[in-house]
């Protein structure tokens, strides 16, 4: 069942991938790299009961798209690595990490591939813009660290399963910035995260919570960028 799921996962995966080919390569897309620092935390439930929750600091690191569909609205996809986890305090038991855990600090590694619509506020070359979308999460690794109520700690890599940590997640982005005639944008993000992170039955749910800002620069001449 596990693997008749993942199969799903990836067949759409490609065809989104596909699907994004086609539009792109009938458009005259604009390239982008980016990059920032950012603070990072989950939305932490057990039993329904909200569990207290500390940030951390990352960063974000990727690439981009502009494509253009009409009058300042611009499909904007990007793909990129992105460092989070929380802190948590539990008051009471949960699986995962362990039921005789009284905290976790968790450290994940992420890729993400955001499906986003970007609209360019007023006509000028140096502007702001909205963009917004869902994104697509894969925790690729992780290590969490947490002290036992019997005494001691453990530290360790996450452990993904059925009944552990999940591979899989969504999110959704909303995005705040300005571009410059020259090509180079900054912007503030916050990611909303939508899936439970957690696989295991009746555990905790874990949902990603991101703020963070990023420089980026498109990878064109000026003059491009003015047409």
């Amino acid at each position: 069942m596990q693997q008749h799921l993942l199969n799903v996962k990836k067949t759409g995966l490609i065809s989104v991938l596909s699907g994004l080919a086609f539009i792109c390569s009938s458009q005259q897309p604009k390239f982008n790299v980016f990059g920032g620092p950012q603070m990072h935390s989950a939305r932490y439930k057990i039993s329904g009961i909200k569990q207290p929750t500390e940030y951390k600091y990352g960063f974000q690191a990727g690439v981009g798209m502009k494509v253009p569909f009409e009058t300042n609205l611009f499909f904007s996809p990007a793909a990129f690595y992105s460092l989070k986890g929380y802190k948590v305090k539990f008051n009471q038991p949960a699986y995962p990490p362990d039921l005789l855990a009284t905290d976790n600090n968790t450290t994940i590694h992420t890729f993400e591939l955001a499906f986003l619509l970007q609209y360019d506020i007023g006509k000028k070359t140096n502007h702001f813009f909205i963009k917004a979308g869902p994104s697509l999460d894969f925790q690729l690794k992780g290590k969490e660290k947490f002290n036992l109520s019997s005494g001691g700690a453990v530290n360790r890599s996450m452990i993904y399963s059925y009944g552990e940590y999940g591979h899989y997640s969504a999110s959704f982005l909303m995005q705040l910035g300005f571009e410059t005639s020259g090509g180079v944008m900054i912007f503030g993000q916050y990611s909303y995260g939508l899936a439970n992170i957690n696989n295991a039955d009746n555990g905790p749910e874990i949902k990603h919570r991101v703020f963070g800002i990023s420089i980026g620069k498109y990878l064109e001449s000026k003059k491009a960028m003015q047409e």
